[in-house]
């Protein structure tokens, strides 16, 4: 058990420290830090989906005026370590998907670079690309392990036989869509080569991850790259890994010493460069009793990763643990294709994972004529099902309840298609959410006293998620004073070093290390500091990690209406009910939980990445028609949080917050348009062509 802090600046509703600066456009991010004479970079891209280079022709582009260098796969220097192809860039000229980098032009001006790119000639060899994913593929594989380092499959009791021998049975197939992270700040970089030493500022998650892997692909000694990341646009995990655009700024700069390189990713090239979400087929299987207690539970999933990398989504992993049911089999299979590398997006598994078994849940209570909040009620486990420990604390049903007595559910007529407003057709519906309570070792803090107040340093990130506000909001109750006496300096490597801003894990993994490094500096010094001292320490261990599951739960319910006459879609209400451990900051906390709703109604009902099976490229690659969520989607958006008591957590007493608003949204979306119209839509988004041919 984890001894807590007493609250008195956790819990307030403190304003973002970074407020200001960030409204008034004088925060700094990465492609706007003040630099002398900075050149800019343009990049060139394959057309073709597979192949390799067979010529590049630079001369044209060389000759304009303000063209510095011209970097192709015959004249970049050699990397150090080329084990990650996706970062192996300019290196030879194999193309293993369209859009891979293949050229670098830079030049005194933006506008010069663009206009250089233009004029170099490629001359290529194709090959037939495979680009298309598919549960019938006969070259479906079994990665060893599943993101991060899960089993791929599990399996527990008799399944087939319990499916033969069930009452009731739901087998259904769902399909999520491929998704792109479209942060508003794309991802950009400046580099500077100058005497030895690699400067990066860069949009990134983790300054020191991305260190590591600077300095690894170039075989420096990690001193000598220095990032820093103070403000960054928005990541939802497409910033917390390193991707190419990072290595050929860094390429840049070495071309060219003493002068800072800035290189952004335009919108269109970020659907080629910075990951996404691969698509899901989700096979699931319920069977139930009349009573609807589960007696079976499967989730076969197929997903696509790229042939040069793989990533392994988790897809299955939330249904391993989400209700109890004795027999239980999850799989995970992958279709190795000629596509960009997938990556992390906000909620990675927990998203994709929750939509397909949410929905059946809904379809199985239709089917046995019982309540949707009723049948979770009754598959509520007393432990986790999948590792066997104890729950830390698992407030679900609490969720359930209270979200539905908000909402208004017990009024709900259950039949599907029969409420009308005018031409519009209304539903509710339900799905709950969960998220693991992660928190990472790695992190180190120092709380120093200096000009009258204390300071804390720590390499942390902060994404737009509240960082600059909340850490000192810790630090203060930690040290025992008030939080406007604590500084907090985050965002740089030569600050110690933090693990990476993902996985909701940011506030339990640093703010354990700043709880650890104030109560060292209050047993050494008191309450009464003199400028100068320091103490500083690392996150600590936490045997309950083994002893218990740690999750964080929600339940989100939406109200649905649909156009009789068009099929057009609009969300009424859409609200969410969380058990997340303590609340640091309730302000940027309800910002975080209604950000990650409004991402899960835009998978709801906009956004797919078309891949165009002839070129194996995205060809909505803008928010032109990359369609997201806005405020017209949505009438009545409300967020709230149980009060949740959990002492095996960390001294905050916290769960990560930045991920589960997103989990389950799509699914409670789902299930109130079907209930709405009596159209069940298995396959996201949810648009008008998939309803308008069965409504009444």
């Amino acid at each position: 058990m984890t001894e807590l802090l007493e609250p008195t600046a956790i819990g307030q509703e403190h304003p973002r420290r970074d407020g200001p600066a960030k409204v008034t456009g004088t925060a700094p991010y990465a492609f706007e830090v003040p630099v002398d004479h900075p050149v800019h970079c343009c990049l060139i891209q394959s057309t073709i989906a597979l192949g390799r280079c067979s010529r590049i022709g630079t001369v044209e582009a060389e000759a304009l005026d303000g063209v510095l260098r011209v970097l192709t796969p015959f004249t970049t220097e050699r990397l150090a370590d080329t084990d990650d192809a996706e970062l192996a860039v300019l290196q030879d000229g194999e193309i293993p998907f369209r859009g891979r980098v293949i050229g670098l032009v830079i030049a005194e001006t933006s506008e010069t670079a663009r206009h250089a790119a233009q004029l170099v000639e490629v001359e290529y060899k194709a090959e037939d690309a495979d680009v298309t994913l598919s549960a019938e593929r006969d070259d479906l594989y079994k990665p060893d392990t599943v993101n991060p380092s899960f089993p791929t499959d599990s399996s527990e009791g008799d399944v087939e036989t319990a499916l033969r021998d069930a009452e009731v049975i739901v087998d259904r197939t769902y399909t999520t869509a491929m998704y792109h992270n479209n942060p508003l700040e794309p991802h950009t970089t400046t580099a500077l080569w100058q005497n030895g030493t690699l400067t990066l500022w860069d949009s990134t998650q983790g300054v020191h991850p991305a260190r590591k892997t600077v300095a690894k692909v170039f075989g420096l000694p990690p001193e000598r790259i220095r990032v820093i990341s103070p403000y960054v646009g928005g990541g939802f995990g497409s910033k917390g890994t390193v991707h190419a655009n990072v290595v050929l700024a860094a390429l840049a700069a070495r071309a060219l010493p003493g002068r800072p390189v800035r290189l952004a990713l335009t919108r269109q090239q970020m659907f080629s460069l910075a990951g996404y979400r691969t698509p899901t087929i989700q096979r699931m299987r319920l069977g139930a009793g009349r009573d609807g207690r589960l007696r079976a539970l499967s989730l076969d999933v197929v997903e696509q990763t790229s042939r040069i990398k793989e990533f392994a989504e988790q897809t299955a992993m939330p249904a391993r643990m989400m209700y109890a049911a004795p027999n239980r089999a999850t799989t995970h299979r992958l279709a190795a294709l000629d596509v960009p590398v997938p990556s992390w997006m906000r909620a990675p598994g927990e998203c994709p994972g929750m939509f397909g078994p949410e929905v059946a849940m809904d379809e199985l209570a239709t089917e046995l004529g019982i309540d949707p909040i009723e049948l979770r009620v009754r598959n509520e486990p007393e432990r986790d099902p999948d590792s066997g420990n104890p729950f830390s604390s698992r407030n679900l049903v609490a969720c359930l309840r209270t979200g539905a007595e908000n909402f208004g559910w017990t009024d709900r007529d259950p039949r599907p298609g029969v409420r009308r407003d005018g031409a519009w057709l209304v539903g509710t519906g339900v799905a709950a959410s969960v998220y693991p309570a992660n928190r990472m070792p790695g992190s180190t803090a120092a709380v120093r006293f200096e000009d009258g107040h204390h300071v804390v340093e720590i390499g942390a990130a902060d994404i737009g998620t509240g960082t600059w506000t909340v850490l000192p909001q810790i630090a203060a109750d930690a040290l025992g004073v008030p939080a406007d006496r604590v500084e907090v300096r985050i965002g740089d490597t030569r600050l110690p070093a933090a693990t990476v801003a993902g996985g909701s894990s940011g506030v339990a993994s640093w703010g354990s290390a700043v709880v650890a490094a104030a109560r060292v500096f209050r047993e050494k010094y008191g309450a009464e500091p003199e400028d100068g001292d320091e103490a500083q320490a690392d996150t600590p261990e936490n045997p309950d990690e083994s002893r218990y599951a740690m999750y964080a739960f929600g339940a989100q319910f939406a109200e649905a209406r649909v156009n009789a006459d068009t099929g057009e879609i609009r969300v009424a209400r859409l609200h969410g009910t969380f058990a997340a451990g303590r609340i640091v900051n309730p302000r940027t906390a309800r910002s975080q939980f209604l950000g990650g709703m409004t991402m899960g109604l835009s998978m709801a009902l906009h956004e797919n990445s078309v891949l165009d099976p002839r070129f194996g490229h995205v060809v909505n690659h803008d928010l032109a028609e990359y369609h997201i969520a806005a405020n017209a989607d949505v009438a009545d958006l409300r967020a709230e949080w149980l009060d949740e008591h959990d002492p095996h957590l960390n001294p905050m007493g916290t769960k990560g917050i930045g991920e589960i608003g997103i989990v389950g949204t799509a699914a409670a979306v789902a299930n109130a348009v079907f209930h709405a119209t009596g159209v069940r839509v298995r396959d996201l988004p949810i648009t008008l062509d998939k309803l308008l041919p069965s409504l009444p």
